[in-house]
């Protein structure tokens, strides 16, 4: 992906209405982000999901949107709440927004949408210099 964008736009950034990102489950596949970083996107999010372990610290530097939820299916692995809340933090700490899908289980809408009382619907807002700002 990286390099298609180096080579399709040179040191610009690919058009705002390309969206590019990457899935990480848990800490082991942070490494995806910094070459979603890297890349030229007009547009860059993280699918955490399903989200199967803890990630720890995240540099969302570049990152525009997150995408949280749980496995879901039969043999769906539990997601613990701890695990969401600590990106839900680092997402508002870090001014990026943040949208929880769901709790996975069984079926996908077996564990509903709310984290801490609350659905978490952020999308990026994008303006006309590709800056983008979270909710």
């Amino acid at each position: 992906m990286r390099n298609f964008l180096r080579q399709r736009y040179g040191n610009g950034r690919g058009p705002q209405h390309m969206w590019f990102g990457v899935s990480v489950e848990d800490g082991s596949k942070k490494s995806r982000i910094r070459h979603l970083q890297e890349a030229q996107a007009g547009v860059r999010f993280l699918s955490i999901e399903p989200l199967i372990g803890p990630v720890g610290l995240l540099d969302l530097a570049g990152i525009h949107w997150v995408i949280v939820g749980g496995e879901s299916g039969p043999g769906a692995r539990p997601m613990h709440p701890d695990w969401v809340r600590q990106v839900r933090e680092q997402c508002v700490a870090q001014g990026v927004a943040f949208f929880f899908k769901q709790w996975g289980g069984p079926r996908p809408k077996s564990g509903g949408r709310e984290l801490d009382g609350k659905e978490w619907n952020q999308f990026p807002e994008l303006t006309p210099g590709y800056a983008v700002a979270a909710e």
